[in-house]
């Protein structure tokens, strides 16, 4: 598979991988935790996970300043990779739930979300840098696209099984209390302790309360709230701990293979040395061109993954309010998987098992000169994109309201939705992200001009930022208005997309030659 690729590719994916194994552990609880511990609302919620995810994104391209400005790359993924095990170390780390003090909590836990944004921010997009350098020379140039591909593969095999981690560890820490998993209890239990329940979702909690407990009939639904909410959300900060196992690995491997990855600083000097007694490399109108491409591409790709990630929000949203989870259960012993988490483990395992398949497809093409170009790849993941939200859109027809859902104390199995609808939109959406993310940052270490290459891998991941920011816009909608409405949207998004990218295609395909 690694056979007509440089030798540090395997290196730096195995590197990233562990990264990701430790991020997708957070990512895959971080929204229903905010919710379970502190008794956010959806709304709420969102806002903060937005706001996480566009730091996320924002900082690296600070990261790819400070890379581009100390022309220090290697060591600048390093610290990142210990400052976001710190992070990681502040969220495992158990409080009391119900909090004490609401405010102070949600503070530290922000502080936390932010350390890990920041030693991202360092790592991420540099990384990609270097993995792009590997590419820049005539024996690998052409497997660019294939390379970066398998790049992303691999950093999915850690987000593959991290969500099963973290629902493992929350669940066998509820079932050494001897309590069961419920999707809804943390929402009624707040809600109980807030005083908002309606008679019927009061009704439900009571129920729900004697089939979850292992200790005979609850007697005190008083105790119970305060018992479960604190257990449920102390499993959720062990899971958090996982990530800092991972962490560990990564920076392991990337140790003992930092020698072996190349130095984008180094590439510019010599070619500069080169071309200019300066640190221009290559002619001012030319810089230019390839600058206002990218900038034009970051531009559409916000819109792509303004709709895309709301798989870690409204979707996941939807697995634990609409979805019939009972189906969904992977029985270990000791640990028993189930949650509206598990969900996250499906784009991964699609990534996995279809990155392949699409590979041989565009090598096929290839072989016969009829591969699309990058951008026309880009266009055609939009299109893919904007198909799997039109799936949603019909499959959530006839839904209740949020808030009607909310009255009656949740639905029952039987009113909800068939898992097969949420694993037939992770597939077409994954589809649509491997058209669109691996072959996105291939693009853009393919035109960056060198000297700009850490910057403008992070103005890819800035991009992504401002779609992460709008992600909030998902949960109002969620919330307020019909959910197949909600679904809507992200059509239109999608849409425009891949409308803009294919009235840019022959300039941008025209700049990328």
């Amino acid at each position: 598979m690694f056979k007509n690729h440089p030798k540090g590719l395997l290196a730096a994916a195995l590197a990233n991988m562990g990264e990701r194994f430790g991020f997708y552990t957070m990512m895959a609880i971080l929204v229903l935790f905010l919710q379970a511990k502190f008794g956010l609302s959806g709304t709420n919620a969102g806002l903060i996970y937005s706001i996480f995810y566009f730091s996320i994104y924002i900082l690296a391209f600070i990261g790819g300043l400070i890379a581009d400005k100390t022309r220090n790359y290697k060591g600048t993924i390093l610290v990142g990779l210990v400052v976001m095990a710190v992070g990681y170390f502040m969220l495992a780390f158990p409080t009391p739930t119900p909090v004490p003090n609401k405010i102070l909590y949600l503070v530290i836990s922000c502080f936390a979300l932010f350390t890990i944004a920041f030693g991202n921010g360092l790592f991420k997009g540099n990384l990609q840098a270097l993995v792009g350098q590997m590419y820049d020379n005539e024996k690998f140039g052409k497997m660019r696209d294939s390379g970066f591909s398998l790049f992303y593969m691999f950093i999915n095999v850690g987000a593959l099984f991290a969500p099963l981690f973290a629902v493992g560890i929350r669940n066998w820490w509820l079932l050494k209390h001897n309590f069961e998993y419920k999707a809804s209890l943390p929402e009624l239990c707040h809600g109980y302790l807030e005083g908002t329940l309606t008679p019927e979702a009061q009704e439900r909690l009571t129920t729900l309360a004697n089939e979850v407990s292992l200790n005979g009939s609850v007697t005190n639904i008083g105790e119970f709230v305060d018992s479960y909410l604190n257990v449920f959300t102390t499993g959720f900060h062990y899971a958090f701990a996982v990530a800092i196992v991972a962490m560990a690995v990564s920076i392991t491997i990337y140790l003992l293979n930092k020698r072996a990855f190349p130095t984008p600083a180094a590439k510019v000097e010599k070619l500069s040395k080169d071309t200019a007694p300066d640190l221009v490399v290559m002619d001012v109108k030319e810089v230019k061109q390839r600058l206002y491409a990218l900038f034009a591409v970051f531009g559409v790709v916000i819109f792509f993954w303004f709709s895309f990630h709301q798989n870690g929000l409204t979707l996941t949203f939807f697995a634990k309010d609409y979805t019939n989870l009972s189906g969904i259960v992977i029985n270990l012993g000791l640990v028993t998987i189930q949650g509206a988490e598990i969900f996250q483990s499906i784009n991964p395992i699609f990534i996995v098992t279809l990155t392949p398949i699409i590979m041989a497809i565009f090598g096929w093409l290839r072989a016969r000169g009829k591969e699309p170009s990058t951008p026309k790849k880009i266009a055609i993941g939009m299109f893919i994109a904007a198909l799997a939200y039109v799936l949603m859109m019909v499959g959530s027809m006839g839904l209740p309201l949020k808030s009607e859902v909310d009255a009656m104390g949740g639905l029952s199995d039987v009113q909800r939705v068939t898992p097969l609808l949420l694993i037939g939109t992770y597939f077409i959406l994954t589809v649509a992200e491997l058209f669109i993310s691996p072959l996105g940052i291939s693009f853009v270490s393919k035109v960056a001009p060198p000297q700009y290459q850490g910057i403008m891998q992070g103005g890819w991941l800035g991009a992504t930022a401002i779609g992460n920011q709008l992600l909030f816009i998902g949960a109002i909608l969620y919330d307020s208005i019909p959910i197949w409405m909600t679904w809507s949207v992200f059509v239109v998004a999608c849409l425009i997309s891949m409308f803009t990218m294919l009235f840019m295609l022959k300039w941008l395909e025209r700049v990328a030659k």
